[in-house]
């Protein structure tokens, strides 16, 4: 019999049917703590009580109830159904379990192939015995030293141009992919959850809320989550100034060991309620259209894509000379060295927003590392080990470019760090890498991960090489000669080109010409770089987990209104 001031309705199937809140009538923990508070969410069920020999089963779609009925029976035996509302399942779940639910968001990924493992003082203790190793042979013979780093720089150098070469030579004829099917109709559309990160944004909380609201995909069918930290009392206030439509709701992460973005994820995932999953940071300014485009693409392919990545540009690139570089870097990148890694089967390193992905791909992968400061990456790498595949679309999501040093150099040193605990990760096995990712994939990682690396920590030894032209003498000048000296001239001047023509061409895919005489400048761009890298290497031995968080907000607070949504071309 149930609780007085319940509402029963009509016998259904083989049980009854009431309209039961959990919050006021509480459920038996033990039957929520048998099924697994994280299966409730995702299998939008709730054990809640045994009454009269059979366990009430509540839901807020009798179909969800239909499909899990056997393995419901297998586990409690008889049961019967009852209704309540999706948010008092979900509220219910994480009043009882947010211990439980805080730790899993922190652990879902495998400890093999997380960086949770992270061994910061014996990374130290390696630092240390690497820089005295060098210091050594420097003082016992400078030649051989400046040799062997020179050698090694200008191998990374040409592996990492021959690679963007190649992807350049592949993308010139070629953009992220469109979709020519018939449109979805309406009834044929997947339910969506769009994941949007919050961390003191009170600044861009109003226009993130106008440009989601711009979203040409059904209300029914679309979950917006607005992810914020238990602690973040000003993004929350700054939220609650603005009325959140029904298919808006905020969902607050609890405090744990960590404050990152892939932790904040992890948790979201659970209360999330779409099968296509997707996630935008809070400056984005996506196109209107993206998630039908989205959600055709994925109609249109085997379930091995499994990950579709948009294209990022900035919005405010003529603010200064950094955001000018900013966007031409993401041109080249997202135009044409991305597509064209795509193309060439090699693995893709994903950006951290407008992803999408399936989700029950993404739930047996453990979703996001919450220790890896570039969980975007790693996340590529490890749909890659278990053989799925990432594409690049032709739909494009307007950011706002750092365009402040300091910033920059933090952002970039988060990366950077984010890319080394990667490499460091995936290549604890090197034999089961291989094996999983074949020779040509293999190889392509080495190249992205610790080519770009390389690049960026020995760029001060390929700079001592212009003191050459100006009769300066270089502490290997005498291995320079002949042959020796035509190929590392050769290797600059191929780097040089190849950078761009990769440049001039990501940017006139993006349709900002009038970026190509900006390009000259990266020469001053990148040196900022090697200083983020070696920020980024030193926290590796002191706060591997730290996230470094960039302020966004700033061009929008120098201009009126938000900023003009792109259209789809990419």
């Amino acid at each position: 019999m149930l609780d007085s001031g319940l509402h029963q309705t009509a016998p259904q199937g083989d049980g009854w049917c009431a309209h039961i809140d959990p919050l006021v009538d509480p459920p038996d923990l033990s039957l929520i703590a048998r099924w697994a508070p994280h299966a409730c969410l995702q299998d939008r069920i709730l054990p809640w009580r045994r009454i009269a020999g059979s366990v009430v089963i509540l839901v807020h779609d009798p179909s969800d109830y239909a499909r899990q009925h056997d393995a419901l029976s297998m586990t409690f035996g008889k049961v019967r159904m009852g209704l309540t509302t999706s948010s008092q399942l979900q509220k219910v779940v994480a009043r009882h379990f947010d211990p439980m639910l805080t730790a899993r968001a922190e652990t879902r990924v495998p400890d093999n192939v997380s960086s949770r493992t992270w061994n910061a003082k014996l990374m130290l203790g390696v630092a240390l015995v690497t820089v005295l190793s060098t210091a050594l042979l420097f003082l016992t013979s400078p030649t051989l030293g400046f040799a062997l780093l020179s050698l090694w720089a200008v191998i990374a150098l040409v592996a990492n141009t021959l690679l963007k070469a190649a992807a350049a030579i592949v993308g010139i004829f070629s953009s992220p992919t469109r979709s020519d099917s018939l449109p979805l109709a309406a009834q044929e559309l997947p339910s969506f959850s769009v994941l949007i990160p919050l961390y003191k944004e009170p600044a861009i909380a109003g226009h993130l809320l106008e440009r989601i609201q711009r979203f040409d995909y059904p209300r029914d069918r679309l979950d917006v989550c607005l992810v914020l930290e238990a602690d973040d009392d000003t993004t929350r206030t700054a939220l609650t100034q603005s009325k959140l439509p029904d298919w808006v709701r905020p969902i607050i992460v609890p405090n744990g060991t960590l404050k990152t973005k892939p932790r904040a994820l992890n948790y979201a995932l659970d209360f999330a309620r779409g099968d296509i999953v997707g996630v935008y940071d809070a400056e984005d300014a996506p196109d209107p259209h993206q998630l039908r485009h989205v959600a055709q693409h994925f109609a249109n392919r085997r379930e091995n894509v499994a990950c579709l990545q948009g294209v990022l540009d900035y919005y405010n690139a003529p603010a200064n000379w950094l955001t000018r570089c900013f966007t031409l870097e993401y041109a080249a990148w997202f135009r044409v060295v991305l597509p064209g890694l795509e193309r060439l089967g090699l693995v893709v390193p994903l950006g951290g927003t407008t992803l999408f992905f399936r989700r029950k791909v993404l739930e047996s992968l453990g979703a996001w590392d919450a220790h890896n400061v570039t969980e975007d990456a790693d996340l590529g790498v490890r749909l890659a080990r278990h053989g799925y595949r990432t594409e690049l679309i032709a739909t494009t999501t307007q950011e706002e470019a750092n365009g402040r040093v300091w910033p920059w150099i933090k952002q970039r040193s988060r990366w950077l760090k984010g890319y080394a605990i990667t490499y460091g990760v995936h290549m604890r096995n090197p034999r089961q890498l291989y094996q999983d990712l074949g020779a040509r994939r293999f190889w392509g990682f080495q190249i992205l991960f610790a080519g770009t690396l390389s690049q960026f920590v020995l760029a001060p030894v390929l700079w001592s090489f212009w003191v050459v032209p100006f009769g300066i003498a270089h502490p290997i000048a005498t291995l320079l000669t002949g042959p020796v000296f035509l190929t590392v001239v050769g290797c600059f001047i191929l780097s040089e080109v190849t950078n761009m023509f990769i440049h001039a061409l990501g940017v006139t895919k993006a349709r900002k010409m009038w970026l190509i005489k900006w390009i000259p400048t990266l020469h001053l761009y990148f040196p900022l770089a090697a200083l983020a890298a070696y920020k980024g290497l030193w926290e590796l031995t002191s706060k591997p987990f730290y996230w470094d968080k960039t302020a966004h907000g700033i061009q929008l607070s120098k201009t009126k209104g938000s900023p003009q949504h792109p259209t789809s071309t990419a």
